[in-house]
This record gives structure tokens, sequence and C-alpha cells, in this order.
């Protein structure tokens, strides 16, 4: 059965500068186990939640299938961590995950491509390792919320834009 195994909604940018440099240190209480979703806003809390520029990116998505034993979403930076769902073959479709709170609706734009700090925080290799499995980017459709544990998964058609 799928899960949603993390999820992250942190108010600061990490990886700034230099991946040499190392991340800033995470704020305490970033991983948490519900988040509440806003319809074309993304994660209530997180550092994109209403950015114009991160409108069509807001949520992002990775397959914990894709990541090596111990690494989650703080070493990655992604929102949700999901197991028994191939997300990086959903772009252009409708993720919609229910953890018992009613649906989520989430527009897969595209790829959640990685960077260099993939190197640094996951180990080396990683860039290049993530590069067609590194998740997706999403725009939550509708309002509503994801809790930590087993989930209903379906995928639907876009709508037309």
């Amino acid at each position: 059965m799928p899960q949603i195994v993390e999820l992250l909604a942190s108010p600061v940018h990490r990886f700034l500068g230099r991946p040499a440099d190392g991340p800033a240190p995470a704020p305490p209480g970033e991983l948490v186990d519900v988040v509440r979703i806003r319809a074309g806003l993304g994660i209530v809390g997180d550092r994109y939640f209403g950015q114009p520029a991160h409108r069509d990116a807001s949520v992002t998505v990775i397959a914990q299938e894709s990541l090596p034993p111990g690494i989650g979403l703080a070493e990655v930076r992604r929102n949700v961590l999901t197991t028994g769902i191939a997300v990086d073959e959903l772009i252009g479709k409708v993720l919609v995950l229910d953890s018992g709170d009613g649906p989520v609706s989430l527009r897969v734009n595209r790829a959640a491509r990685p960077c260099a700090w993939m190197d640094v925080t996951v180990g080396p290799g990683a860039w290049k390792a993530l590069r067609t499995t590194g998740g997706i980017r999403c725009t939550p459709l509708n309002d509503g919320v994801l809790r930590i544990g087993p989930v209903d998964a379906t995928v639907e058609r876009a709508p037309a834009s």
C-alpha cells in the first residue's frame, strides 16, 4: 500500500551559496507529521508558499525508492516523501493523495531536477543518479491536508489549462 513517509515544511532555504560550504542548519520543526495545503499557493509555512515564481512548483514529491537507505527530505529538500508511488512517471497528470482528511489534487508540472548540492547532502554521485528520479514539482489544485502514513493514491488526467 502506498504511504507518505515524511513531510517537510521549511520556512528557510538551506542550500545557499556553494555546495562545498555545506548547507545552513535546519530550523527546528521542519519535518512534520501533517501539512496544510492551499490551492495555487502550496504548503502553509513552507518557503515557497505563495511565491509567484514557484506557483507551478510549490509542492515537491519524491519517491523513497529513488533514494539511498537513510536519506530523506532533510537531505533532498522536497516536501513529500512517498513509497509505493512511481511519481517520476506522472508528469502531465494529476496525482490525488488522500491520507484520511480528503483528497488533495496535485497537478504534476515537471521534474524536480537535482542540483550539485545532492553530492554533498546525499553522497558523491547523487546529482547524476537523481537526474531522472529526483521527484516532481506540482501545483495544488485544492485546499487540503496530508499526513504521514497510509495514503490512497490515484492518477487523473490533467485538466485543460
